[in-house]
């Protein structure tokens, strides 16, 4: 769920495997959230870059939120509410500056969590998707994928992510 600035869309790893359950507390896969994972860059000029990426999540009133801190710098808040059938959410990421990067969507199902949004740019739109393949509870491998017409999609990041230990190796 790479939300994180200039681009930077940060997938977290939830410990979720692909029998997940919902139950009675619609937040509760999103509760994995919680800890510290080392996320190494495999896709372009980035291949092979480690970063370590932090969440804080708790639930608030009827939200759910998590501030993701970067390289021990927080950076954003990223903000889930259900909506429609289990393993929906709409999204909400707000930067440190205040600036909310407007309404995403969330759809889980089973070991694949699915991220997209589309944004207007004068008419232009573009269609943006992080897909995230987990396997196992500490282990991700994210998919960051554009498009032009919500069809073809063109893969600009990809890369796993390992839960624990808070240095770059």
């Amino acid at each position: 769920m790479r939300v994180v600035g200039m681009g930077l869309v940060i997938a977290i790893v939830l410990e979720c495997g692909a029998g997940m359950a919902f139950g009675a507390d619609v937040y509760s896969p999103l509760r994995l959230y919680q800890g510290t994972w080392r996320v190494r860059s495999g896709h372009g000029g980035d291949a092979g870059k480690v970063t370590v990426l932090s969440n804080e999540c708790a639930r608030i009133g009827q939200f759910f939120g998590c501030q993701q801190t970067v390289d021990g710098k927080a950076e954003a808040l990223i903000l889930f509410l259900p909506y429609g059938k289990p393993g929906h959410y709409y999204t909400q990421a707000v930067t440190v500056e205040g600036r909310a990067m407007g309404r995403g969507d969330l759809e889980i199902e089973g070991s694949r969590w699915t991220y997209s949004s589309k944004s207007d740019d004068g008419g232009k739109q573009t269609w943006y998707r992080t897909t995230n393949e987990f396997s196992g509870t500490d282990r991700i491998h994210y998919e960051q994928a554009e498009s032009s017409d919500g069809v073809k999609w063109v893969v600009k990041g990809a890369g796993d992510e390992e839960r624990g230990g808070g240095g770059k190796k």
